[in-house]
């Protein structure tokens, strides 16, 4: 292995530069609750925490630790809009139903904002705005047509910059032009995942880590979750594992697909050359579909993530992408290539088939998830929102409607992510 990489952690950076949260692992297991949270990601917290406060006994039950999952292990990257772009969500879905999803995405921002206030949250919650890297001269000439419509039709303003104005925003000559949003932000993940929380504690949630659901049982008009500490019985439940999802949801895990996202993060760059790659210390992704993402953390290391392997997370996928990664990172960026790697982690990033989230109900249980890397805002937003519908409200969900169909010959093992990778790699060729 590279000397610049033999003494990494392999572990999230976020972890090491987090609060410690309580020990969650022994509290006293009730054997009833009116809602059941299985997971303890961004979705499951929030969704706890407007659920206690609507005066609901509510138990959040994780496999790990709370926030294991790719809620303390992402970009912390807040991102306007999905997935989808906007030219291709009105192709899809048409002019009305595109806009109302994404100013969905506008609110998941705003919402974000005001319970970070609300709770005061020290989570290095900052309103950046955020890049998109042309990785070829036509993505850019997309850029300019994406520009015009997201003004015409969303009402919401970006700017461009061409390749010869784009180092005053990001100092690399790699890319061919820049589109920038200035409503997104950046958040130090672990941070805010251990304030969410806080404050679903505070609200009165129960919350349980190294407590797995085993399986989902129907008991009359309620469920019972069984679990290796005991049963619960409620009138309610609500999957929030998304990609983590396993058996014990078998119907929506072969309805969801979990991609492994990979980051590395480097030593601590000197103030001038951290200045000179990220001016406005904007959170940054390109428009390759295998593509990179990259940011500086408070201390000025630059965290460099990218889907290096086209598969679930593994320890094995792990090693092997922290190459991968770091020779990308230069060819962004050459100055970097004898800057010392210190860390190197993966989680697992949730999509369906047609790359836009899932919320709803489906054989009773309530489920959302599947928010293709922008989850922060989404998933917190989405969680509240469902809990709001559990509760009797009327909560915002427009993606209730969607089809969610079973993708087929799939158990939750992907088994065509190889051929996923060669065909989204032939694309980045050809695009």
């Amino acid at each position: 292995m590279n000397s610049e990489i033999s003494d990494l952690k392999e572990i999230p950076f976020w972890w090491d530069t987090a609060p410690a949260l309580p020990d969650y692992s022994n509290h006293p297991l009730s054997d009833r609750a009116d809602i059941v949270v299985i997971g303890s990601g961004y979705t499951g917290l929030s969704a706890a925490r407007t659920l206690a406060q609507r005066g609901a006994n509510v138990c959040v039950l994780e496999k790990e630790t709370i926030g294991w999952g790719a809620s303390s292990r992402n970009g912390g990257q807040v991102l306007t809009g999905l997935a989808v772009g906007p030219g291709a969500l009105i192709e899809k879905l048409g002019r009305e139903r595109a806009r109302q999803l994404y100013a969905t995405s506008l609110a998941a921002m705003e919402f974000v904002e005001n319970l970070i206030a609300a709770e005061k949250i020290d989570c290095e919650y900052s309103r950046v705005g955020h890049i998109e890297a042309a990785f070829k001269p036509k993505h850019f000439e997309h850029y300019q047509r994406e520009q015009e419509l997201l003004a015409r039709e969303f009402n919401h303003p970006v700017k461009l910059l061409n390749r010869s104005a784009q180092r005053i925003e990001l100092g690399t000559d790699f890319y061919h032009g820049l589109l920038i949003d200035e409503r997104s932000g950046g958040v130090h993940p672990a941070k805010y995942v251990r304030g969410l929380a806080l404050a679903a504690e505070r609200s009165g949630a129960q919350l349980h880590e190294k407590t797995p659901a085993l399986r989902i049982e129907r008991d009359g008009s309620k469920f019972k979750i069984v679990t290796p500490r005991g049963s619960i019985a409620a009138q309610d439940v609500l999957i929030a594992t998304n990609g983590y999802t396993d058996a014990v949801a078998p119907k929506i895990r072969r309805r969801v697909i979990p991609i492994g996202s990979y980051i590395i993060a480097t030593e601590p760059l000197p103030t001038d050359l951290a200045a000179k790659m990220l001016p406005r210390r904007r959170v940054v992704y390109d428009s390759k579909n295998f593509l990179a993402y990259l940011r500086l953390s408070a201390d000025n290391r630059l965290l460099f993530g990218g889907r290096a392997e086209y598969k679930p997370s593994t320890p094995q996928t792990t090693r092997q992408s922290v190459d991968i990664l770091r020779r990308s990172m230069i060819e962004v960026f050459p100055e970097l290539a004898n800057t010392r790697i210190d860390y190197s982690w993966s989680g697992n990033v949730c999509f369906t088939f047609d790359r836009l989230p899932r919320a709803g109900r489906m054989d009773g249980l309530h489920h959302a998830l599947a928010y293709a890397g922008h989850g922060v805002a989404l998933a917190t937003y989405l969680g509240a929102q469902m809990a709001e519908i559990i509760s009797g409200g009327s909560g915002n969900n427009p993606f209730a409607d969607l089809p969610f169909n079973p993708i087929p010959l799939y158990d939750g093992r992907p088994w065509f992510m190889p051929l996923g990778a060669w065909w989204y790699k032939f694309l980045d060729v050809i695009s």
